[in-house]
């Protein structure tokens, strides 16, 4: 079984943001289900915004990969994108059709690996994904296909995980440091602790480098509430952003 295997295993049991701790008893799949998890994703990540940017994109050709339960996906054909998006999982794609179908919104949906995307090159004005990426077996193939299908001059925006983070270092403590095995790496406890087997946090002069062949690129090191928790809030206000766990990506071709 590949990696990817494995991951699609892992979030084919529930799409992301979908937890009962988030949506309680209330129907999957219904109105109110979505919208509870639409309200949850915006109040810890309120940031998400402010980095895609959403309503000026209105007309643009746009690519989700990672579409999961649909949330930004919806964002996006609410401000007049035209809409393709493709995931890993079967449960990702049928999720986010029930919801558009609720909306009254259309999608081009695929269950795909998008290490190999499907599209000729050049195709969309906008290639988006949250948080998606960095679950992957081989990031890098889908940094680079995405390039390919970018428009000359299109965009790449998104968000990956940065490793030298508080959130990062809390679970260090927790899976290394009270388990007796203070040499293994930031990298190792995010691999086999957060979410999948095999998520992965980068620096962002890693990132530098695997954007490299990217025209411009910004990275935004993003401070979440998943870094500043259970910390003394005298203490975490002082954090740095540069310290994020979320590190935001615009990258143009």
């Amino acid at each position: 079984m590949t990696l990817n295997d494995q991951v699609q295993n892992f979030w084919e049991q529930g799409v992301c943001g979908s937890s009962t701790t988030i949506v309680g008893e209330l129907k999957p799949l219904s109105k109110e289900w979505f919208e509870r998890i639409e309200e949850h994703r915006y109040s810890v990540e309120p940031f998400i915004h402010g980095v895609a940017q959403f309503p000026r994109h209105h007309g643009k050709k746009l690519l989700e990969v990672g579409v999961g339960a649909g949330t930004d996906h919806l964002q996006w054909a609410r401000s007049g994108a035209i809409c393709h998006g493709v995931d890993l999982t079967a449960e990702a794609i049928a999720t986010t059709e029930a919801r558009f179908d609720l909306y009254g919104f259309q999608s081009n949906l695929t269950k795909l690996d998008a290490e190999t995307l499907p599209f000729e090159s050049d195709t969309f004005d906008i290639v988006y994904s949250w948080g998606v990426i960095h679950h992957s077996e081989k990031p890098q193939l889908i940094i680079d296909e995405v390039l390919r299908v970018l428009k000359p001059g299109g965009t790449f925006i998104g968000m990956l995980y940065g490793r030298r983070s508080p959130a990062v270092f809390k679970v260090w403590v927790r899976h290394a440091l009270f388990k007796g095995k203070p040499w293994l790496s930031f990298a190792d406890v995010v691999w086999h602790n957060i979410e999948s087997i095999g998520t992965k946090a980068y620096t962002k002069k890693e990132l530098a480098a695997m954007f490299a062949s990217y025209r411009q690129v910004e990275l935004v090191p993003l401070m979440t509430t998943y870094d500043t928790t259970r910390w003394p809030r005298w203490l975490s206000k002082f954090f740095p952003d540069d310290w994020g766990w979320f590190i935001g990506i615009r990258a143009t071709k």
